[in-house]
């Protein structure tokens, strides 16, 4: 297994790495990875998943509260610059946002700067979550390669903080609540995730059966802050979905077909809470 810092080179043997989140994302594996964002986008569309994977979208100069959060509650990422204009309309402020953004760092407006930061002070607050974050007895933004047994596959995952036997993943989000985040784990596949990131933690020989927890903090004041482990049912549920990504991706990539939408005329039917919802309304 190999631990090395990267910024632009290949990837080809398994193991940890220290990179940056823009090489991640173009994936730096020679011969290219499935991701557990990509296994998730590949059940939905296999078509769908290639063009994005031929065609990968370049960073984005703007940084959404959520990340910029992430670089103070991890304390990884590019460095956050206030920049002291509500508004960056004139020619002296752009030149300062595009002077910042040259040396790799974050612009930010005050109300965003000042947000981030009263973020990362309510982490600090919450009796678990400064814990899990304690820089003394944890890493950020570690980046796993591994290659699945059963498929050939190579797999890759950056995990947000990894402990001796944790991984802990930070999520900003509107609501912290359970409902809430009960929604989101369905909408997005966290579970996937979660069984994915394991698999890596358990497969470069990190730690035996690793926990995964996830801190949820929402964007607006007070910043409330919420811990959240997945059910062991919906667990194996993930890791299904997950077994199915990676058979599908190797069948793919060794056909050289990647399967859009059918071409046969298929029949639709509302869902069932559209149904009930006219049943209640319209029929006695």
């Amino acid at each position: 297994m190999s631990s090395a810092v990267l910024e632009a080179q290949t990837i080809s043997l398994p193991g940890v790495y220290d990179i940056s989140a823009d090489v991640y994302h173009l994936d730096p594996v020679a011969g290219g990875t499935l991701s557990s964002s990509g296994a998730r986008k590949l059940l939905e569309c296999p078509a769908r998943f290639r063009w994005d994977q031929q065609h990968p979208t370049p960073p984005t100069k703007t940084f959404e509260i959520g990340h910029a959060a992430h670089k103070m509650v991890l304390g990884a990422g590019p460095e956050l610059v206030r920049i002291n204009a509500a508004e960056w309309r004139t020619n002296a402020v752009k030149a300062e946002v595009e002077q910042a953004r040259a040396e790799g760092k974050v612009p930010l407006r005050p109300l965003d700067y000042d947000a981030v930061h009263a973020m990362a002070d309510a982490i600090r607050a919450h009796p678990l979550a400064r814990v899990l974050f304690d820089p003394t007895g944890g890493q950020p933004e570690q980046t796993l390669v591994w290659r699945d047994e059963a498929t050939g596959v190579w797999r890759r995952a950056m995990l947000d903080w990894r402990r001796e036997r944790v991984i802990v993943d930070y999520k900003s989000a509107v609501s912290a609540s359970k409902a809430a985040f009960t929604k989101a784990v369905a909408n997005f596949g966290y579970h996937q995730q979660d069984t994915y990131y394991r698999d890596g933690v358990t497969a470069l020989g990190l730690a035996d059966d690793p926990a995964f927890l996830f801190v949820v903090q929402e964007k607006d004041p007070p910043y409330l802050v919420a811990v959240y482990d997945i059910d062991d049912e919906d667990l194996r549920i993930g890791r299904e979905r997950n077994r199915r990504a990676l058979e599908m991706y190797r069948d793919c990539t060794a056909s050289g077909i990647w399967p859009g939408y059918s071409t046969e005329i298929e029949t639709i039917a509302l869902p069932a809470w559209a149904r009930r919802q006219h049943e209640e309304a319209y029929v006695d």
